[in-house]
């Protein structure tokens, strides 16, 4: 079922958070939408089986994945006691609370009952004591942030995190919660923003260098722009695709343009030279600053996992194909999620 120590970590590249001691894999696995209802169990327990095979120790939740919400920890729980709990000191498990979850005043935002509830459901659902990383999943403007961080320092007092993060905060909110968070003594130790090839908020906000200064690491999500980012689309749309199935959140077919079509092109002649599929390309590409800890991938196919692991053979680019890409990128409508 699962290889020696030996197999398991030969490959995997880790990178430490920050100026901690925690280090995570250089690929995260995501259970964002593809560990929902309409999943088949063992399939899902099987990508992840095959996920931890081969050196992916960090797997990343929150409260409200699924569909519906609550149901990827759920499955992520089961997942633990059919196997995966043996090996519970040699994984890291991660999950938010800060987007909608339940009716009424208080399942949303980053006020103390909302937080101190959902830590509660999340080790609930999981059927585990304590969380390696617990997130504020987002900024939330209508409270106090003094709020927030006092409620994140709680959770680690009482044992229920060993670590606090920090999802889709800009660099302004992070330097201010980051703050907060010291003087609380609460480790602090990464954020989690949503980066891409088609997405680079982040580095006008110089949020790698921001999280540096604070000693801290930072996991990029949507790194393949929720599938755009693969051969699929360069000349249709697939009808298996989630775009024809309007499974897609924050993209849809009209996201499919001509424009696109023809950077998929450029994208693909530099991957064909690499060896690289366009997915392991804007992968490596994420993951080129080395401030950049982790990306997180996710997939409900095992071919798809294995396609992704095999970036770790081909990280590296020449200042030749960074000037190629960037050309390609040059211009491009960005889209920000």
């Amino acid at each position: 079922m699962f290889k020696a120590n030996e197999d398991r970590y030969q490959k995997m590249i880790y990178r430490n958070l920050g100026s901690s001691g925690l280090k995570l894999p250089v690929l995260s696995f995501g259970l964002w939408y593809n560990f929902g209802e309409n999943n088949d169990y063992e399939s899902c327990k099987e990508i992840i089986f095959e996920a931890f095979n081969n050196g992916i120790t960090h797997f990343d939740l929150a409260n409200n994945y699924g569909p519906p919400p609550g149901h990827a920890e759920i499955v992520f729980g089961k997942i633990l006691k059919d196997g995966l709990m043996k090996y519970r000191d040699e994984i890291i498990i991660s999950t938010k609370a800060g987007y909608w979850m339940w009716n009424g005043p208080y399942g949303d935002g980053g006020s103390r009952k909302y937080l101190m509830a959902s830590i509660d459901q999340s080790l609930n659902r999981l059927g585990i004591p304590y969380v390696d990383i617990f997130y504020h999943h987002r900024f939330d403007s209508k409270t106090n942030l003094k709020e927030t961080m006092l409620a994140l320092r709680d959770i680690v007092l009482q044992g229920k995190a060993l670590y606090i993060g920090l999802s889709n905060y800009n660099s302004k909110e992070l330097k201010e919660a980051a703050k907060i968070l010291n003087e609380l003594n609460v480790p602090y130790v990464i954020t989690q923003p949503s980066y891409s090839m088609l997405n680079r908020w982040i580095e006008d906000d110089k949020l790698l260098e921001t999280q540096n200064s604070l000693g801290a690491g930072t996991i990029a999500y949507s790194v393949l722009q929720q599938g755009l980012l693969t051969n699929k689309y360069i000349k249709s749309i697939p009808r298996d695709s989630r775009v024809a199935n309007k499974e897609a959140i924050w993209i849809d077919s009209t996201d499919v343009t001509d424009e696109l079509r023809e950077l998929l092109k450029a994208l693909n002649a530099v991957a064909k030279k690499r060896k690289q599929t366009i997915a392991q390309l804007a992968i490596a590409w994420a993951l080129k600053n080395e401030l950049m800890t982790s990306v997180l991938i996710s997939t409900s196919k095992i071919a798809q996992l294995k396609e992704n692991l095999q970036v770790i053979d081909k990280m590296n680019f020449t200042a030749e194909e960074i000037k190629q890409i960037e050309d390609i990128l040059k211009g491009h409508v960005v889209v920000v999620t």
